[in-house]
């Protein structure tokens, strides 16, 4: 299987793919937990059918020491005991955030509410740009088909 598109060839997506990744740095130095940050990006790739990403971001958590009972769990979170308060809050913002063209009323003030008893208002932007950017991510990724399973840790610097 090969992509429809190449990104890293293409000009106008190169560009972009760059700003993206700027993106994800300045968010990936933020106050948001490193493990939190990984835990949002599974779990949207996993709502968006983001084969390319899922890859990518579990074997970047595993490889930065999260366990395989929380990978494996991450789609069943709300079944789980291995997460705390403050992930299944984030988890279940980037649920609603993921979904916004499902619910008519985007992110209910629950949902929100929640989030921000776990996290300053700091770690709520990340969140919150984390969030959009993985959902930008892996639209990009499903719309040219982009093959998972050979990603390797740390392969994008």
């Amino acid at each position: 299987m090969e992509a429809r598109l190449n990104l890293f060839t293409n000009p106008v997506a190169g560009k972009l793919i760059k700003h993206l990744n700027a993106a994800g740095k300045a968010i990936g130095e933020s106050p948001l937990p490193a493990a939190t940050q990984e835990l949002v990006k599974i779990r949207a790739s996993q709502i968006n059918g983001c084969g390319f990403c899922t890859d990518m971001h579990t074997k970047d958590a595993a490889h930065a020491g999260e366990t395989s009972v929380r990978l494996n769990l991450i789609a069943a979170w709300r079944e789980a005991t291995v997460f705390t308060d403050a992930e299944r809050a984030a988890l279940e913002l980037t649920e609603q955030g993921t979904r916004v063209a499902d619910a008519a009323g985007g992110v209910t003030d629950e949902a929100w509410a929640n989030a921000a008893k776990h996290y300053d208002e700091d770690q709520l932007a990340a969140l919150v740009s984390m969030i959009a950017l993985i959902n930008a991510y892996n639209r990009v990724n499903v719309m040219i088909q982009m093959p998972a399973g050979d990603y390797q840790p740390g392969q994008f610097g």
